[in-house]
């Protein structure tokens, strides 16, 4: 018979394989996105100047919803749903109404303000009017966005914190889906086709907001949203709010720096660290996402009752998966860097030397992936037990070593600087998460994540040199047809994978490794 500890590991990595798979649905049909706008719009200005308005709000999203506001209202979520239900809705009914209305009156700013917010988040913008205008009119579309996937990320806590995870994971999907459809069904009637994508984030944010509702009131969740600041359970969350806006968006953040920076370089730039970004973030999806999403409510509640025991396993569960999945995966983005860019952008409007630049900054970003995944992994340990202070203290350092390097290295190495920059500050704040949840007895490492280190090291070595022999030289990844190119990049996906898997099976490692503690 399993044991609690066993039995806990079990159901967040069942909960946790329903994330992943509903999160790889949402990546595939992002990265079709992506190759959509590639093709279409390549690395031009006209990218650059949607993409910083896409970015913008999205910035804020994962700055106040997805990041802090969730990583704030989760754990005080955790103690009322253990509570009388008619105090779960209560504090449901209040934090909608507050959340709503604060989310109100920063859009009606944003739009209003949209030139001045360009000026800060695009400085470089201000040299070419055309681009500079273009930007601006577009914000002032996409910034609503904001409001209405803010209030999906509320409804999908909600959700989650019940133990319903497909529906906010395959939420994402309905973006991706609109603004390919506004590309192929709706450029055509604009005289300048990037306002189809405009307004293509502007209806994926109402769909995706309509979509969870049904899920809601299955539940009995929805009911009519009120204002009030003297709520117990809302104010917890405004105390904890504040430091988590930092602490749990320390990478966005440093992202934003890189755009803010790039604007400043050769036009391209933006568009160049958004492909690979765009890259990076599929194995993020896949695993980092996928995990934080579980744990945060499941470390809640065993935070609630004081399980310190099974609160350590569970996250050293998470820290083993994000081992095991996030170490082959930087290393196969590093070596497959120019394959990928390639094999996936390379065609359409996107030039052999956009390709070139992507992946170096594709390689600089894959240095960063695994502190990526960790800071996933850890940083909810201590918003579950309500602790925002030690993260946000983190974050800053982070932040700080990612603007010293970012001025350092952007001048010379231009865009490549800045994601070189941004994964050095990742393994800053993930080294200081690691140390100080050790260090607060919070969680103790086992050995068997220890050797699950030093076996994903092994296999990815061995990993990495297979892909090496199987993947052609750079050059003919560029002038192959794109075909070709795909049929070689499945070939050295596959035996890169096969490889790694194998090397692991014959070091001992098992399946039920990643499933519970042994």
């Amino acid at each position: 018979m399993s044991t609690g500890t066993e039995q806990e590991s079990q159901n967040v990595a069942a909960q946790g394989s329903v994330v992943a798979g509903m999160t790889l649905l949402s990546r595939l049909s992002g990265l079709v996105r992506d190759v959509v706008l590639s093709y279409f719009f390549g690395a031009s200005g006209v990218a650059d100047a949607f993409f910083v308005a896409f970015r913008i709000p999205n910035f804020f999203r994962r700055l106040f919803a997805e990041g802090a506001f969730n990583q704030a209202f989760v754990p005080v979520l955790a103690r009322y749903r253990d509570g009388a239900r008619v105090e779960l809705l209560e504090f449901s009914r209040v934090m909608s109404g507050n959340l709503g209305a604060a989310l109100i009156v920063f859009v009606v700013l944003g739009i209003i303000f949209a030139p001045g917010i360009v000026a800060i988040f695009a400085p470089g913008f201000w040299s070419d009017s055309a681009r500079f205008d273009l930007t601006t009119d577009l914000l002032r579309i996409t910034f609503p966005y904001l409001g209405f996937i803010s209030m999906t990320a509320f409804a999908g806590a909600l959700l989650n914190s019940h133990h319903r995870y497909a529906v906010p994971a395959f939420t994402p999907v309905l973006l991706n889906a609109s603004l390919i459809c506004a590309v192929f069904f709706a450029a055509g009637y604009f005289s300048q086709p990037v306002f189809a994508l405009a307004w293509g984030v502007f209806f994926a944010g109402v769909a995706q907001l309509l979509f969870q509702l049904p899920s809601l009131a299955r539940l009995g969740l929805i009911a009519r949203p009120t204002i009030s600041f003297e709520h117990a359970g809302a104010k917890k969350v405004g105390v904890l709010l504040v430091p988590a806006v930092f602490a749990a968006s320390a990478s966005q953040i440093n992202a934003l720096i890189g755009t803010i920076l790039a604007s400043t370089l050769q036009t391209g730039s933006i568009s160049w660290l958004y492909y690979s970004d765009r890259l990076l973030e599929l194995p993020i999806g896949l695993v980092a996402v996928a995990l934080g999403t579980v744990l945060l409510p499941n470390l809640s509640r065993l935070a609630s009752v004081n399980d310190t025991v099974r609160f350590s396993a569970t996250l050293d569960w998470g820290v083993r998966v994000g081992i095991y999945f996030g170490i082959p995966a930087a290393a196969a983005l590093y070596v497959l860097a120019l394959p990928l860019v390639s094999s996936i952008f390379m065609h359409g409007a996107l030039t052999d030397i956009d390709a070139r630049m992507t992946a170096l900054s594709l390689q600089a970003f894959a240095v960063g992936l695994p502190p990526l995944v960790l800071v996933k992994v850890l940083a909810p340990a201590y918003f579950s037990r309500q602790d925002t202070k030690t993260p946000f203290n983190y974050a800053v350092i982070a932040v700080v070593t990612n603007v010293l390097l970012s001025l350092a290295l952007f001048r010379f190495m231009g865009h490549v600087g800045l994601a070189l920059a941004t994964s050095c500050a990742a393994w800053v704040n993930a080294l200081l998460l690691w140390r100080g949840l050790i260090a607060a007895g919070c969680y103790q490492p086992t050995t068997v994540t220890g050797y699950a280190l030093l076996r994903a090291a092994l296999a990815t070595s061995v990993m990495v040199a297979c892909l090496g022999y199987l993947a052609p030289e750079s050059a003919q990844w560029l002038t192959a047809s794109v075909a070709t190119r795909v049929v070689w990049l499945m070939v050295a996906v596959a035996g890169g994978t096969g490889v790694y898997a194998l090397v692991l099976l014959l070091s001992g490692t098992r399946p039920r490794h990643l499933l519970h503690r042994t």
